[in-house]
């Protein structure tokens, strides 16, 4: 399930090829254009749902499927354990892309509260 205006089903669907570093049949890893880290990778469900709840509700094995592959790519870029996972839900929360996405972030230390 897609949607035609959605750009990071765009991704999804190769319309728009993004900088890529990990998928698996459900979800898709690639690099994040506006870089708050030095890793700043977003995880989307190849699925079209607006965002981690609808997701959860639709299909946890799809939620579950999104944080594993979080974690390889964290892994995979060597950042050892060390790493941030943020799921932002509405625009107040700072969602501007309303396709439900996991922002990984690591390579420098992470303060407290986040802001």
């Amino acid at each position: 399930m897609s949607s035609a205006d959605c750009l990071f089903c765009k991704f999804v669907s190769r319309d728009i090829e993004p900088d890529v570093v990990g998928e698996t049949e459900h979800s898709l890893a690639f690099r994040d254009i506006n870089a708050q880290a030095p890793t700043h990778v977003l995880v989307v469900p190849k699925r079209h749902v607006a965002n981690a709840g609808e997701l959860a509700e639709a299909s946890a094995e799809e939620l579950q499927d999104v944080v594993l592959l979080a974690r390889s790519v964290a892994g995979g870029e060597g950042l050892a354990g060390d790493y941030r996972l943020v799921f932002n839900t509405g625009a107040g929360a700072g969602q501007s892309v309303f396709h439900a996405h996991l922002h990984l972030l690591g390579g420098r230390s992470m303060q407290w509260p986040p802001g």
